[in-house]
């Protein structure tokens, strides 16, 4: 896995998974919708672990700055 995220795309990535968490704890969002956001948040987080991100690898695409 070659990393092809940024350190904003992460940062971005990790502030939506917050405020998703945040809308689920507040019971602001519910049911299948707050499932399939939860998934969303996970895949964000675990992605800007990683720093890879799969999609991106399909669409030819990287936020990371050339070295």
């Amino acid at each position: 896995m070659k990393k092809n995220m940024g350190t904003v795309d992460k940062v971005i990535r990790v502030l939506v998974a917050v405020i998703i968490l945040v809308l689920y704890f507040t019971h602001i969002v519910s049911g299948i919708l707050a499932v399939i956001l939860l998934i969303l948040a996970g895949v964000f987080v675990v992605t800007s672990l990683l720093g890879f991100c799969p999609l991106y690898l399909l669409l030819g695409l990287s936020t990371r700055k050339k070295e």
